[in-house]
């Protein structure tokens, strides 16, 4: 006949094991989610083709194989995109330079959650500014959705009528303006709008921008490989809001999206 004593020292014993199973599965639960989270980081901001970098600042992934995360509980903070559907151009070259290196350029990107502009700055990054300027003016950014939000790095980019991080204009412009002033101790700053490329710490992969590029809406660790060319001179409370309802993975483009419905339903350039 088993003692009382004996009784709870076996309870004892199965609570503690219990506890342990626990214990156990949580740590392989948290082991899953830092490796998606490494994952997610190491694929960041591409144009046109996978990118691997040490800072996260890559491609898409081809890893369909997986769910999306379950977005925040957050509303979504932005209102539908306006009737319209993404740009399907492509061009065989880059087009011919016709920027005005000493005017000034201010771009306005009508978005579902507001209004962002953007300072340019052609006198030192001509060809990005150009080719900026032209895309705009052909309806290239037109209803194409910001695809790629990422909080560790503090940028949303937009660019891509395909919406994977993929997209190419069909050309690729030259790196300009690395050793900008601004890019001090490896950190872009808040309000910097600079170029997504294809770099992979190789000189074969310099001179890759095309179409994509970030919006930096808090100081962001990056080494200066991404053309600055401009500055955001209003909507950082856009940008703000977006952040703020943050991000989900999408493993079908191997990046984190913004929960927030981000569609530039039309974008403008104009010079003055």
């Amino acid at each position: 006949m088993v003692s009382k004593d004996q009784r709870r020292r076996q309870l004892a014993r199965e609570k503690f094991e219990r506890q342990q199973q626990r214990r156990s599965a949580a740590r392989r639960k948290t082991k899953r989610r830092n490796v998606v989270i490494a994952s997610a980081v190491a694929v960041a901001l591409a144009a046109g083709g996978a990118v691997w970098a040490s800072v996260g600042l890559a491609g898409g992934t081809s890893d369909r194989a997986a769910a999306d995360e379950a977005p925040s509980k957050a509303p979504d903070p932005c209102d539908r995109p306006a009737k319209g559907t993404p740009s399907a151009k492509t061009w065989k070259k880059e087009p011919a330079m016709t920027v005005d290196t000493s005017a000034a350029y201010t771009a306005r990107l009508a978005t579902t959650c507001g209004a962002i502009t953007l300072k340019l700055d052609a006198g030192k990054a001509p060809h990005t500014v150009n080719s900026f300027a032209f895309l705009a003016a052909q309806g290239y950014f037109d209803h194409s959705r910001c695809h790629r939000l990422d909080e560790s790095i503090h940028v949303l980019q937009c660019g891509d009528p395909k919406g994977t991080g993929q997209g190419t204009p069909g050309y690729t412009i030259p790196d300009e303006n690395l050793k900008d002033s601004r890019l001090k101790g490896g950190v872009y700053p808040a309000g910097t709008v600079a170029m997504a490329n294809r770099y992979s710490k190789t000189e074969e992969t310099r001179n890759t921008g095309g179409s994509q590029f970030f919006l930096v809406y808090q100081d962001s660790k990056l080494p200066p490989d991404y053309t600055p060319f401009g500055t955001i001179t209003g909507g950082m409370d856009v940008l703000r809001k977006i952040a703020d309802a943050g991000s989900r993975t999408d493993r079908s483009i191997g990046a984190t999206v913004p929960n927030a419905t981000v569609v530039i339903n039309r974008a403008t350039v104009t010079k003055s």
